[in-house]
């Protein structure tokens, strides 16, 4: 049986209509817009403006055109430096979170007292001149600085450690690991280890509990934290060029030759619109991945609270 309108052609009847919000919640949001335009004029003018200005460059100097994108591809030199910059900066990545990920965890178990001595620690170095530390590197890395001298004490040296990917590669992590252990710490600090001792009180063992339970829910701090390790390595240029080699050039130094000895704006245009890229897709991904993450140590906890 059907039901018929007993008006015959009358249209039916329009949706309710939403209530406006008040005029003070309207007001704030205005606010908060007036108050964002600022960083949006920053954003604008500092990258919006250059990125665009690099892109453009690169396809029309010398010739408009996707020379310099081929040319980069084609470039057996060219190739080894973003390849050798994608190594270096995945391996100091790794470096970071393997050292920061037990510091960040020993903050979290100690006393107050010792959790600000391991802070400053952190910190210290991290208000630093990076300038100052890297000179440091230099003079702690010569083959008669106290780094050699210490291999040398123990057995193990001396070693060439200037002008090398593993001088290099220590550097770059000293500077970078402030900005591992902070992300992490602040993860593992959210985590309530009640659900560890439900694990361990359900029959698991504490590697299983650790493995299943805690690091899952403190894997977006690492995410975070290496995530800005990589895009941070990926345009490194002021320690590689002091504490490495021209045989060992990244990407941003080989920016800096095509700039200011070669003067050619197009292909440093190519190389910089590439890294930016590979960054956008480094972030999408670790985006990605993390949220994948976040709902499987959502439904951890859940499961065991």
């Amino acid at each position: 049986m059907t039901v018929t309108s007993p008006v015959a052609g009358a249209a039916a009847p329009a949706p309710p209509r939403a209530p406006d919000p008040p005029p003070g919640r309207r007001l704030a949001r205005r606010v908060s817009l007036l108050l964002a335009v600022p960083a949006l004029l920053v954003l604008l003018v500092f990258f919006v403006v250059p990125a665009l200005r690099l892109l453009w460059l690169s396809v029309t100097t010398p010739e408009p055109g996707f020379g310099n994108y081929t040319a980069l591809v084609a470039d057996d030199v060219t190739t080894t430096i973003v390849l050798r910059t994608l190594l270096m900066a995945a391996v100091v990545t790794v470096v970071c979170v393997l050292v920061a990920y037990p510091y960040a965890y020993l903050m979290t178990i100690v006393s107050g007292r010792w959790r600000g001595v391991l802070l400053a620690v952190v910190l210290v170095p991290f208000w630093t001149s990076l300038m100052a530390r890297t000179f440091a590197w230099v003079v702690l890395l010569q083959d008669n600085g106290v780094v050699n001298q210490v291999l040398g004490a123990v057995g193990l040296g001396p070693v060439r450690l200037l002008g090398t990917t593993a001088g290099v590669t220590l550097a770059m992590a000293q500077v970078m690991l402030p900005f591992v252990v902070l992300p992490v710490y602040t993860a593992m600090r959210g985590i309530d280890r009640r659900l560890v001792d439900a694990a361990l009180s359900l029959g698991a063992r504490p590697v299983t509990a650790f493995t299943r339970v805690y690091l899952p829910l403190s894997l977006p701090g690492v995410a975070a934290g290496a995530t800005l390790v990589m895009v941070l390595s990926l345009g490194f240029y002021v320690t590689p060029s002091l504490v490495g080699s021209p045989q060992q050039s990244m990407l941003a130094q080989f920016i800096s030759v095509q700039v200011n000895q070669l003067v050619d704006f197009g292909a440093a245009g190519a190389l910089a619109v590439t890294l930016l890229v590979v960054t956008l897709l480094l972030l999408g991904g670790v985006r990605m991945l993390t949220r994948t993450r976040g709902a499987t140590g959502s439904g951890i906890a859940g499961g065991l609270t």
